[in-house]
């Protein structure tokens, strides 16, 4: 499989960085998107490294007293051990791999912010999905931006606003970023809808930052 220098691939991303960004939603927060954040042959390269790679688990989530194992995958990394409770469970953090530490560099580099941990689902067809909710845990930082990446199969994303229920939707493509940041934790739901016709793998890397 191909190798990526650092040089060459911030020579790529850096190109990003001059494409001026428009904000999706029409108010209370803020929504970037990049299409192609990455080549296709560095999202064929990441994708292997990341199957390979994170030490995937079964999520465990207990919702109204009952105790839930999904069929998708997650895993949790970050600077250091942190501690992220969400759905009455804690996890604790791993330390970054060598191929998730450059994503989460390269990152970085196109967004404008940095990150400390991050939060990866595996979603292996389009019969698994999430449900409506925010990113609003009390450790992560308030308003800070939470930059969503994908690899894989195409998924579709849909956000809706908690007061207007406005619903925006669109399709995140393998090696694209969605930027949210402000005040949209606060005012938009967002879920990733369930599709039968989807039979391809989709990882999701949502860096964060912990406070």
């Amino acid at each position: 499989m191909r190798k990526y220098s650092r040089c060459s691939v911030t020579q790529s991303l850096n190109k990003q960085k001059t494409i001026k960004m428009h904000n999706l939603l029409p108010y209370d927060g803020e929504a970037l998107y990049w299409k192609s954040a990455f080549p296709s042959l560095m999202c064929e390269k990441y994708y292997a490294n990341l199957m390979n790679e994170i030490n995937w688990k079964h999520d465990e989530l207990t919702i109204f007293g009952r105790h839930i194992v999904t069929k998708r995958k997650v895993a949790w990394y970050g600077d250091r051990a942190f501690a992220y409770k969400y759905s009455n469970k804690t996890k604790i953090a791993m330390l970054w791999t060598p191929g998730l530490n450059l994503i989460k560099e390269q990152i970085e580099l196109i967004s404008g912010h940095t990150y400390n941990s991050c939060l990866l689902n595996l979603y292996h067809n389009g019969e698994e999905g999430m449900g409506w909710h925010s990113d609003n845990e009390k450790q992560l930082k308030e308003n800070g931006a939470i930059a969503s990446v994908s690899f894989g199969a195409p998924r579709k994303f849909t956000l809706k606003h908690k007061t207007t229920n406005e619903k925006i939707s669109l399709e995140l493509d393998s090696g694209s970023l969605l930027l949210m940041s402000g005040s949209i934790q606060k005012n938009w739901l967002h879920s990733l809808p369930l599709s039968k016709k989807i039979k391809e793998a989709r990882i999701n890397l949502t860096f964060r930052t912990i406070t």
